[in-house]
């Protein structure tokens, strides 16, 4: 089995407004390709980092339809279709899977905290409701108030088409537990950019990325060197990203990821309420920044 199921390097795609807020498909569009064309294997849309709590079901479904139209083949598509009703969450992965898809993100339920047991259950429910899609696990207890424990995704691991997770607890010793006690055809990704070299020295493939919308090429080269056994290389790359990694989260992302973009000239649009744009220190530092990096 691959053990690098949706290759190294995802971006966590912003999604691009148009001036009046709604959702710009033609940028989503033209982005998808770009990330594709530079560093990223595939892209997974609706997350976090696409604002995916202030989008309908139906703008997200067009979403998925239209970046697999854009990049056809040339790279993963995984769909952000988590929900913290299970019934919900069944649905959107059910009509997801549909569309021919590469894998779904489940992110652990939000704001109900369930208890371990709950969680085992929910993502079973939602994986054995869609056996031919594949499922990436989201830990994110930063949002989620809720902490998927190592055990519990050692189980489910066990189920057939749950055959990665995006651990972004910021906790290296559950990464070490997570990988000792699944299988070594289970693929764990970093959902930290500034963690994905040390995620990587204990067990992890890849990563999910926010910085590889403007830095993919880089983070590729960076997995690359560290699977080469070149880790000088793979360090100082690490490490020259590091501040704009820092920077990237200096406050909620995606403001500091869009902002980033529009600078560039994507003209990804604005947030949607209540996110807010980027404060003016946070902005100067982020053009001081990508000014370093040579990214303006």
């Amino acid at each position: 089995m691959n053990t690098e199921p949706f290759g190294k390097v995802m971006a966590a795609m912003v999604t691009p407004f148009a001036d009046d807020g709604s959702v710009n498909y033609g940028v989503a569009e033209k982005l998808a390709v770009h990330l594709i064309e530079n560093g990223n294997d595939g892209l997974v849309i609706c997350g976090t980092t696409g604002e995916s709590p202030s989008l309908t079901w139906e703008e997200e479904y067009e979403l998925f339809q239209v970046v697999k139209q854009a990049i056809g083949n040339q790279g993963k598509i995984i769909a952000g279709t988590g929900s913290n009703s299970t019934q919900e969450a069944i649905a959107a992965t059910q009509k997801a899977a549909k569309l021919g898809l590469d894998g779904s993100l489940q992110v652990v339920p939000y704001y109900n905290k369930p208890p371990q047991e709950g969680l085992y259950q929910h993502f079973k429910a939602i994986a054995k409701a869609c056996p031919d899609l594949p499922i990436m696990l989201y830990n994110v207890p930063s949002r989620t108030s809720c902490n998927l424990e190592a055990t519990t995704v050692a189980k489910l691991s066990e189920i057939n088409n749950i055959i990665a997770i995006k651990e972004a607890s910021g906790d290296l010793e559950q990464v070490c537990q997570i990988r000792r006690l699944t299988p070594s055809s289970f693929a764990i990704y970093s959902g930290e950019d500034s963690l994905t070299l040390p995620m990587l020295t204990v067990g992890a493939v890849g990563v999910v990325s926010v910085a590889s919308h403007l830095v993919g090429n880089q983070m590729q080269q960076m997995i690359q060197a560290f699977n080469a056994g070149n880790n000088e290389l793979a360090t100082e790359i690490q490490l020259k990203l590091f501040s704009l990694f820092k920077i990237l989260f200096a406050t909620t992302n995606p403001i500091p990821v869009k902002t980033a973009l529009n600078l560039q000239g994507w003209q990804v649009g604005s947030l949607r309420s209540p996110l807010c744009a980027l404060q003016l220190d946070l902005l100067e530092k982020l053009k001081t920044e990508l000014k370093e990096q040579n990214l303006l």
